[in-house]
């Protein structure tokens, strides 16, 4: 292991129930954005299981030298090099399939999840999917109250981030051109929504 090779137990965690949740889905898909890569971990697990699937890792520059450590320790052939992404900057041009997000919401400003759901609508076909994990709230209402003491901790470390909650997910995501067409409970009370890029107008 490197020495400065990050680790997330989360990620550790998590890893195969997403996966279990992502593999049906993108089945078809040849391409995959994922924003905000973290530690890398994730991605260096989905790809060995989806061989066939390029998997872009993808975060703001104080993380791509260890998403880097990952993916050259595991040295395969579908992980290209991780790209700069901030969210409030330029995007990739693609093409992709699919995008893929997890645990980015809660810790970005209000703002910026807005801009994200408009980035990754610009970036999807009709008919592709963006899916985004996490813990989510609805209509102001958590679903445990773990999430809840969470959402709490977050907001006193910094006002802007904070659990997100779906009302605003679906506005956000309506006025990007796409619908949420599936919410899936996951383990320890988070959720993946699977949105799809809705057809062009006429």
């Amino acid at each position: 292991m490197y020495a400065h090779k990050p680790f997330s137990p989360a990620c550790e965690e998590n890893k195969q129930p997403i996966l279990s949740v992502l593999a049906p889905l993108l089945t078809d898909a040849r391409s995959v954005l994922e924003i905000g890569s973290g530690t890398g971990q994730h991605a260096v697990h989905f790809a060995a299981a989806m061989p066939l699937l390029r998997w872009q890792c993808s975060d703001v520059p104080a993380h791509l030298q260890g998403i880097s450590a990952w993916l050259d320790e595991a040295a395969l052939p579908n992980t290209p090099p991780a790209i700069a992404l901030d969210v409030d900057g330029d995007w990739p041009a693609g093409p992709f399939d699919a995008v893929y997000s997890a645990n980015t919401a809660h810790i970005m400003s209000l703002i910026q999840v807005e801009t994200m759901f408009r980035g990754v609508g610009a970036l999807l076909a009709p008919g592709k999917l963006f899916a985004l994990y996490g813990p989510f709230s609805d209509h102001g209402r958590h679903s445990s109250d773990s999430n809840a003491r969470f959402d709490a901790y977050l907001r006193q470390n910094d006002p802007n981030s904070g659990v997100r909650d779906l009302v605003d997910l679906k506005r956000f995501a309506g006025e990007a051109g796409l619908s949420l067409v599936d919410d899936i409970a996951m383990p320890v009370n988070n959720r993946t929504l699977i949105w799809r890029r809705d057809p062009a107008p006429g």
